[in-house]
């Protein structure tokens, strides 16, 4: 399956299983702009003024968990964010700070990840957020069946250091392969589109074994945050 834009009705393949492994070098591109909507300026966790949406509690819908079904309780166009906290996790390090909606961590095993927002992804927006964040997938990899796809979670909102509501995601995990490019390095790659919001947000780890990924997602869980919309 794949997503026709405006541009031509063309098609872009990218092999998941490389998406960890590369996006750490090369960037991870999981946006699907709508060429007819205007540019959106990156969104981070820094302060900012607020989208006033009338008779729209945004204070409540950050307090609560965000399921995929309740993904119509957001306010229509306002977009999410994600925060840079990884970078303080012990062994992490920050190498490149939202550039181009992404930011990129290390961590003193190996351990690459790559996490970002992007806006205007309109041409994704299926019959609910499950069923649109499966099509981001099967954009990047058309062989990407939704059973391949599994439920996790990442933090929605809270303190840091203190329990946060959580924000329903589905993660694809590869193990390492024995040979070729991806040799050695267990991938995963988390991923969540809001339809109301217009906005998705993505994680891909690429570690060099699968006890060293099965710990970088305990990190990712415990310090990345999805910001909800203001």
């Amino acid at each position: 399956m794949g997503v026709r834009t405006a541009r031509g009705g063309r098609r872009t393949r990218v092999v998941v299983a490389a998406v960890a492994a590369t996006a750490f070098v090369g960037g991870c591109s999981v946006g699907v702009p709508d060429p007819a909507a205007p540019n959106t300026p990156p969104v981070t966790s820094g302060p900012g003024t607020p989208t006033i949406t009338p008779g729209h509690d945004a204070g409540a819908v950050a307090a609560r968990d965000m399921p995929f079904s309740a993904g119509p309780a957001l306010a229509h166009g306002v977009p999410v964010g994600l925060s840079e906290d990884l970078a303080e996790a012990p062994q992490w390090k920050q190498v490149v700070s939202n550039a181009g909606g992404t930011s990129r961590y290390q961590k003193s095993d190996g351990c690459q990840v790559a996490a970002g927002v992007r806006q205007n992804q309109w041409p994704l927006v299926a019959a609910d957020d499950r069923a649109s964040t499966a099509a981001l997938f099967a954009y990047l990899d058309p062989t990407i069946l939704p059973a391949y796809l599994k439920p996790a979670s990442l933090r929605w909102g809270g303190e840091r250091g203190k329990p946060a509501p959580a924000v329903d995601v589905l993660a694809l995990e590869r193990a390492a392969k024995p040979t070729g490019r991806e040799a050695g390095r267990a991938t995963a790659v988390l991923a969540r589109v809001f339809g109301e919001a217009g906005s998705s947000v993505y994680v891909s780890a690429s570690c060099p074994t699968a006890a060293a990924l099965a710990a970088a997602r305990a990190d990712i869980a415990q310090w990345l945050t999805v910001v909800p919309p203001g």
